[in-house]
């Protein structure tokens, strides 16, 4: 255990601004769940975007690409899926380049500007990011909470980055009843019949299904300049 480790919670798009050291840009609901079923069913490059707008240029230069993303939760215009991990949880996207933009977690990688190293960070490997944390030995570490659109706090998010927090203080906290409570506030969305087709209830679950995954996913830059994530085991 780093005695000496300085762990900051921080919030939204200005907390993005404010991150250092190690990064962690949070969005359990649901991009950052979204990217961790993307890798794990084989996706060659995954990037990141911040501008819808990019997307859609790269789209022009790639056709073979695969646009995923969403405003305010629904899917954007001319995308291929949505923000939604019940969507692509059995896609096989082997040798598949993917663009992602959404309204909070892609906007905080974009923000987080003074970063020394960013991490996406969600429930279902929240443990493997722990690890990898501690691994590296820094003393400064930003959890950030993207919250709702990167403009008022997500209860999600916060519980994620206080989880992540309790792991590298080596006193995890107990999640059962926290998690369960999420659907009473926050993602109650998920359990509205009428709004199924945006935020489908099976969304929650995998959204919520802790520790799913042993890898964290870091955001890298290729020749070009452009936001990649680089999938990183954690044994």
């Amino acid at each position: 255990m780093i005695l000496k480790m300085n762990i900051k919670i921080l919030q939204m798009i200005q907390g993005a601004k404010e991150a250092i050291g190690i990064t962690v840009i949070i969005d359990v609901f649901r991009a950052f769940t979204v990217e961790t079923y993307l890798i794990n069913n084989g996706v060659e490059k995954l990037m990141p975007v911040g501008d819808k707008q990019i997307a859609y240029d790269y789209k022009k230069e790639h056709n073979d690409c695969i646009l995923i993303g969403e405003r305010r939760g629904i899917m954007l215009e001319g995308f291929d899926y949505g923000n939604s991990p019940s969507q692509i949880e059995n896609i096989d996207f082997t040798r598949k380049t993917v663009i992602h933009t959404t309204s909070s977690g892609t906007q905080g990688i974009a923000n987080a500007i003074n970063a020394k190293e960013i991490l996406t960070g969600s429930l279902v490997n929240a443990k493997a990011i722990a690890e990898y944390i501690k691994s590296k030995g820094t003393e400064e570490v930003s959890l950030v909470a993207m919250g709702n659109g990167g403009e008022t706090e997500a209860d999600e998010d916060t519980l994620c980055a206080k989880y992540i927090k309790s792991l590298l203080e080596g006193n995890e906290m107990k999640m059962d009843d926290k998690i369960e409570n999420l659907k009473l506030v926050a993602g109650k969305r998920f359990f509205n019949k009428d709004l199924q087709n945006i935020f489908p209830e099976r969304d929650f679950y995998l959204s919520t299904e802790l520790n799913k995954f042993n890898f964290v996913l870091k955001v890298e830059k290729d020749n070009e300049g452009m936001n990649y994530i680089k999938k990183i085991d954690i044994r």
